[in-house]
């Protein structure tokens, strides 16, 4: 990378910082601060949610996962319909009937105190690992081979990620992040249509690149849901659908969304607008691992001594943004990268604090603050909880597998876990605080045992796939059996009068 990239970055950057110093300037309240004054519109925050959900591990993941073993994935987009039929019209109108600030206040209602800290408890943890694994993803996959710095530089790099975000994302909060969001949205779109032309440029058309068959190196296709071989078109349908699902049904990201729209209606326009972003730059990326996949076979002497197409699949979109592109184009693509990476961290930063906030300090302080104690309080746990997860991302090394895998191995681990909360809250009219905590620890330990079969057993086990459907199916069957033992207090209303009216 020349002057003219690191220009375009430092642009980036700083257009960042005056989107947090800007809304840092128009937040009165806490309300303010944490839900955007609950009035934001539908639009921005569906684009929101979708860059929130997209990270740096998808950008790299999805074209390294098409050259390496071809198109199974997009299973995922034929998830969509499904996933929006049913967080539209099950999960969201109950969801904003209740009068709450945290996801995890509707768990107290209904199962009592300790399944709330339970489930707040398993946020922050599900959402520590996933943003370390995005600042390590970003730092090793991008920054440091584009940078040409040496890989003992990491910890730096990560440094420096994570407080350029953490400046705008304390500053401004859910309305920063939300803007933020929106504009790195565009920029990421942007980065993977501009690599595809300029691949097709550069081979000489569209196609040299669009297959016209079954490459050798990938696996023969699977429709169904085989048990055999890792991936099948039917378990990447399955995992999105359960996926989605707990995400939207669970994750403070996902419903601190929802919450920050007038009503159900608006709330729906969310989860559409959010989903039909997701499947329109999943397709992109499946189509930029095709071009990379050509353009690396017709150009072997870009790879390095050593790589191949094909073990080091997720390191060629780095390798053609640091061979490929002229300068100052360059800067754009990394900045795409960068975005995808920023828009994640810091909407998990803010909904984190948000969690700390409302689910520990609020909750348990016997003095009411005012609105500017409530404001500095939350930007003190923002800044603490970016401190955390650069700490976390030293040991993201240690899980095996290309960067698809370790979203699923580590990052997803808890996804379905924390899902059976809300399951047992919501559907499950017998669910009692014993049944919950040990369907939940149940779960947990089904995908901790699927995710590292390899490390426990000394064999490959089950696929990756199977980690949140097998956690899923084991919690719910656990959680309404252990909710017949008379162990726990009884059934409680989910709505106060104040919500039922």
């Amino acid at each position: 990378m020349n002057w003219l990239d690191w220009l375009v970055l430092g642009i980036y950057g700083f257009g960042m910082i005056g989107v947090g110093f800007y809304y840092m300037r128009r937040t009165k309240s806490a309300d303010d601060y944490l839900l955007g004054g609950r009035t934001m519109k539908p639009w921005t925050v569906g684009l929101s949610l979708f860059a929130t959900l997209l990270s740096t591990l998808s950008y790299l993941a999805t074209p390294g996962e098409i050259i390496q073993n071809g198109p199974m994935l997009l299973g995922q987009v034929a998830a969509m319909p499904f996933v929006h039929w049913i967080i539209g019209w099950f999960f969201i109108p109950f969801i904003m009937r209740l009068k709450v600030t945290s996801a995890y206040e509707i768990l107290e209602k209904r199962l009592g105190s300790s399944i709330r800290t339970l489930g707040a408890v398993t946020f922050l943890s599900l959402r520590l690992i996933w943003m370390a694994v995005i600042i390590y993803a970003t730092t090793d996959k991008v920054l440091i081979p584009l940078t040409g710095l040496d890989p003992s530089m990491t910890p730096w790099m990560c440094g420096v990620l994570g407080i350029v975000t953490l400046i705008y994302t304390s500053m401004g909060g859910l309305r920063a992040v939300v803007m933020t969001d929106a504009v790195q949205t565009f920029i990421l779109f942007g980065g993977a249509i501009l690599v595809i032309v300029l691949i097709s440029v550069q081979l000489g058309g569209v196609g040299e690149w669009w297959p016209n068959g079954w490459a050798e190196n990938w696996p023969p296709p699977r429709w169904g849901f085989q048990t055999t071989g890792q991936r099948t078109f039917g378990w990447f349908f399955m995992a999105a659908v359960i996926w989605y699902v707990c995400t939207s049904g669970s994750d403070q990201m996902s419903i601190q969304r929802f919450l920050a729209t007038r009503d159900v209606k608006a709330a729906r326009r969310v989860i559409g607008v959010s989903l039909i972003a997701n499947t329109a730059v999943l397709i992109f990326l499946s189509l930029l691992g095709y071009a990379l996949l050509a353009y690396f076979q017709a150009n072997p002497n870009m790879l390095n001594d050593g790589q191949t197409i094909v073990a080091d699949a997720d390191q060629l979109l780095p390798q053609y943004i640091v061979f490929g592109l002229p300068a100052g184009i360059s800067g754009l693509i990394v900045a795409g990268l960068l975005a995808a990476a920023m828009s994640s961290l810091s909407s998990g930063v803010n909904s984190s604090s948000l969690v700390i906030t409302v689910d520990f300090i609020d909750r348990f302080r016997k003095i009411k603050l005012s609105e500017g104690k409530h404001i500095k309080i939350a930007r003190y746990v923002t800044v603490a909880i970016g401190v955390v997860v650069v700490g976390i991302s030293f040991y993201v090394s240690a899980v095996p597998g290309n960067l698809l895998e370790v979203t699923y191995r580590a990052v997803n681990l808890l996804v379905s876990p924390l899902f059976i909360l809300f399951c047992m809250a919501m559907f499950i009219p017998w669910a009692t605080e014993f049944g919950t905590w040990v369907a939940t620890l149940c779960s947990i330990g089904v995908a901790m045992i699927i995710a590292f079969w390899e490390n426990i057993f000394g064999d490959p086990g089950p696929s990756f796939l199977f980690i949140m459907p097998a956690s899923l199916v084991v919690g719910v069957m656990v959680g309404m059996t252990a909710s017949l033992i008379p162990i726990g207090h009884g059934v409680r209303s989910m709505l106060s009068k104040t919500d039922d009216k």
